[in-house]
């Protein structure tokens, strides 16, 4: 049997990364951590206090999506302490977004695109 501690980290492939961790840094609010020395540009991201992190690759090609935004499509989510803060810092960056304040899930959702359209879910508790 695995034994699991956590997700470590999630990947996401981006064709322009100083646009990439502008949007990372800048409307998400992440701060950059060290990255090993890659024959390849990326950016890796610390997120929370748990030592969750989010890697950004750089890829020449295009990501497969081409639509807007779509809540069943693979995602990352990340947990936000203020759903109704979330909503309003989104709002003020002119960022387009989905939100469901009583999802069946339990917990309040806002999805978004990045530049490179892959799909972000912020979540709160209600």
């Amino acid at each position: 049997m695995i034994r699991h501690e956590g997700i470590h980290h999630a990947s996401l492939i981006v064709t322009d990364l100083d646009r990439a961790k502008r949007f990372y840094e800048s409307v998400i609010g992440l701060r950059e951590i060290e990255r090993p020395a890659f024959d390849f540009p990326g950016a890796w991201y610390g997120i929370g206090s748990g030592g969750q992190q989010l890697h950004l690759i750089v890829h020449p090609g295009e990501t497969a999506r081409s639509g807007g935004i779509d809540t069943r499509d693979g995602h990352f989510a990340i947990r936000v302490a203020d759903f109704d803060e979330t909503i309003a810092w989104l709002d003020r960056c002119g960022i387009e977004h989905r939100d469901n304040r009583n999802s069946i899930t339990g917990f309040a959702q806002i999805f978004l695109l990045d530049p490179d359209r892959n799909v972000i879910e912020l979540n709160a508790a209600r």
